[in-house]
Order: structure tokens, then sequence, then C-alpha cells
């Protein structure tokens, strides 16, 4: 949860629950093949589920009611794959001719999310739950009337697969900024966020990386992080998955 410094107060808006939300699912998988010589990387099955299926039983426990996934590299698997899901509704961004990047991604499907802020989930990592569901995390953390992106990050100590020097720092008001440059930061973005479509009002066209609009939003102070809690797993590559199956299996000892 985010805690507010003296002097910053932030308003909870209440019942605001995002009812629609976005999986990046569009990558090549470069880092996982040779697996992914055949199968989409958001096909992949850790613990006996596709990954993008573990992102998809998230938003259906948060009460989202329509997911947006993204596809390109290897579409048509992954297209009849999510939308044989009933809950949440799945509606496909096609990017089969054009990959957009994360930015470039969510831009394109901004129509099919509607006006109100959205849960983004990446498809290549997912998290076992702590003693509160991390979507429901986000949701009692937004502040509308103070943020334009909240995102989910991991202590990189207690993350499974990860092996970067972190991305963020975060301030006693909970506002997120960057690790500096030949240092390590203490936290990762571990793949999950709120975002308002407000957040992409200076988006440029064409593909680009959701990197830019996080570095404009630190800028502007409208940047936010919540913690996660739980163990939060990030699956790369081919050993990645043995260590997630790994802590699944010890989770539910």
């Amino acid at each position: 949860m985010i805690d507010a410094s003296p002097g910053f107060v932030l308003k909870p808006l209440r019942g605001a629950r995002p009812k629609r939300g976005m999986i990046l699912a569009a990558g090549v998988g470069k880092r996982m093949r040779p697996i992914t010589t055949t199968t989409p990387k958001p096909l992949v099955e850790v613990g006996g589920r596709a990954l993008i299926d573990h992102a998809l039983d998230r938003l259906e426990a948060a009460g989202v009611e329509q997911a947006v996934v993204n596809v390109h590299y290897l579409a048509d698997l992954v297209r009849v794959h999510a939308e044989r899901r009933n809950q949440p509704r799945v509606v496909i961004s096609d990017e089969s001719e054009q990959l957009l990047n994360t930015g470039g991604g969510i831009a394109k499907a901004l129509p099919s999310l509607g006006d109100d802020p959205f849960y983004l989930l990446n498809s290549d990592s997912f998290w076992i739950e702590g003693v509160t569901r991390n979507l429901d995390l986000l949701a009692e953390s937004w502040r509308d009337d103070a943020m334009d992106a909240l995102l989910l990050v991991s202590p990189t100590v207690h993350a499974i697969g990860y092996a970067g020097a972190g991305d963020f720092l975060l301030d006693p008001a909970g506002r997120l900024v960057r690790r500096p440059e030949r240092r390590v930061a203490p936290f990762a973005y571990a793949g999950a966020a709120i975002l308002h479509p407000r957040f992409f009002a200076d988006a440029p066209a064409g593909p680009f990386s959701l990197n830019r609009l996080f570095d404009q939003a630190i800028e502007s102070g409208r940047l936010f992080g919540v913690r996660l809690e739980g163990i939060w797993l990030h699956v790369g590559t081919p050993g990645a998955i043995r260590g997630a199956e790994r802590a699944l299996a010890d989770s539910a000892a």
C-alpha cells in the first residue's frame, strides 16, 4: 500500500475498480528459445497452465469483465487460445502486420479499453499471492487526482527468475524514481499496473516503449508504485520455468 508523507493527502476513489484490462502478448520471445520456435511465449506452460491463463485468472479474480490481448508472433495460436475464455471476455488487438512495442500496442488498443483506468499485465510473469490479492492492492491504492500510472513493484530479493539490477526507487509518498546509473535499485517492475487513458495523451504514433511514458510521468510526479505481496515469478527463459514451478510447488505444500 502507498504511505503518504506529511502534507501529501491521497484520497481513494471507493468502488472505482477497473472493469477492463489488457495483457501484452505480442512479443516474439527470443530469450525463451528454442521453446518459442513453435510455441508463442504466452502459451508456454508453467505449473500446467499457459502463462496467458495465469494472467487472465488474476484479471477474473479482480472482477475484470473484458480483457484486450494483443497478438503478433504466431498470432493465430494465441488468438484461438485466448478467445476460448468466457471470463473475462477477450478482445483481440491484432498487430500481425507491425509489432508496436509495449507502449504502441496499448495505444492501439485504447478504443477497446474505454475512458476509465484499466489494468495492464505482462504475459511473461505472474505471482504467488500474499495475504491480499495484488490487483486488489493496486485498485485500493489508486488515486485518480494524483496518478496517471500505478505500478506493482517487487523487491528484487524476493523475486524468482529475475537477475536484473532493479528498476525503481520508491519514495515515502509512493512515487517512483528510476534506478541511478550504475547503481542497484530495490524494486523491479512486476509486470502489472493500473493506467489511466490520459497517460497516453501525448504518445507518439507507431511503435514505442512504455518506458518513455513512465519517464514522462516521473518528471510530472504522477508515477506511483505499490509493493507486491507474495512472490513474483518472472518467466523469461526456459530455466525460469523450472524455478517458477518449484516455487509454485513449495507454496502448495
